[in-house]
């Protein structure tokens, strides 16, 4: 999996829905790791698959890595007519309550789906699944992402979702470790506060992400646990991403910030990019597609560490060809799975 280890260890969105001049020569000179598409970026199948073509040669890593948030639900880039609606996360969590196996299989199939799309545009990793464990009082912002409030049904199906990401030549990123589920506010716009004690998170809201722990990315949560670090959000505090998202969860795969242009962080993006990357984040994640804010987050950020390279490799080496999959056959077994939750 060859990497460059002079790369600019952030991940890039891009303006609209083709390069111009100045993002491609700003992403020949940084070299990012890689990119990541939204709704600007996209048009129709031709123009998306244009756009990832473009950005293949400019990434530091090959394959290059083109990242998407397509969960289903409320959370999807792509969307009709060009592709399919999915569900949203809570529906597999209805039918696990009354038969977990059925609920798996209709969730792996779910997964093998969303990859197939996203393969036949060259996306090779997708900002799926959400292991966050909704409380009461938390904010919607998470709500029917999640697929249940009980940690153990959230591992099992975080756990197909990843499979079936894989099986289909997708990498799965678990979101949003510690956990997002208890913030009071969304992140987008404010810190939320978590007041909740460390032994409570241990037991409920990290427990998912302990269990998938394997995965082979990871995204922060924006959020203070105040019994670990009152100070300091997930993404910039030593002291979470040491003790717990690296010892106590044992995640030791690649940990990308959230959105350095989320209001729930403060400074400037290049205090910011330096803050999260001298916390322990492997690499900075910049979603608007915004020039300037580009060349400042690069500006904050070091080389990455023989760490950080070691993890890249490791992670990027769990990409493999889809297995075979009929698509059809998928669409109608998953279909009549789910069904079953609505009876």
């Amino acid at each position: 999996m060859p990497i460059d280890p002079t790369l600019c260890p952030a991940i890039f969105g891009v303006s609209g829905t083709s390069l111009t001049d100045r993002e491609r020569v700003f992403f020949e000179k940084v070299k990012p790791f890689g990119f990541i598409l939204f709704a600007r970026n996209i048009a129709d199948p031709d123009q998306v698959r244009a756009l990832v073509d473009s950005l293949r040669p400019l990434a530091a890593v090959q394959p290059c890595p083109v990242l998407i948030d397509q969960e289903g639900g409320r959370v999807a880039r792509l969307r009709p007519p060009h592709w399919p609606a999915y569900p949203r996360g809570a529906v597999f969590g209805k039918l696990f309550d009354v038969d977990p196996d059925n609920a798996r299989r209709a969730l792996y199939l779910n997964s093998r789906l969303i990859a197939a799309d996203l393969h036949d545009l060259g996306i090779n990793i997708d900002c799926l699944p959400v292991l966050d464990i909704p409380a009461r009082g938390g904010h919607e912002v998470i709500g029917d992402r999640a697929y249940a409030r009980s940690a153990s049904t959230v591992a099992a199906l975080g756990r197909e979702a990843c499979a079936g990401l894989i099986d289909g030549g997708v990498l799965p990123v678990i979101k949003h470790i510690p956990g997002h589920g208890r913030a009071s506010a969304d992140t987008h716009i404010e810190l939320p506060v978590v007041a909740t004690k460390a032994a409570t998170l241990r037991r409920t809201d990290f427990a998912p992400f302990k269990a998938l722990r394997d995965a082979p990315f990871a995204m922060t949560a924006h959020v203070i646990y105040a019994d670990l670090d009152p100070h300091y959000p997930a993404t910039t505090s030593r002291a979470v991403i040491d003790r717990i998202i690296r010892k106590t969860i044992g995640f030791d795969g690649v940990l990308m910030s959230d959105d350095l242009n989320m209001q729930a962080l403060s400074g400037t993006l290049a205090e910011r990019a330096f803050a999260s990357q001298q916390a322990g984040c492997d690499l900075a994640l910049h979603c608007n597609g915004d020039y300037d804010d580009m060349v400042a987050v690069a500006g904050g950020l070091e080389r990455a560490s023989p760490a950080t390279l070691r993890r890249l490799k490791r992670a990027m080496g769990f990409l493999a060809p889809p297995r075979p999959f009929d698509r059809d056959a998928g669409v109608r077994e998953r279909d009549a799975l789910l069904a079953r939750a609505e009876t």
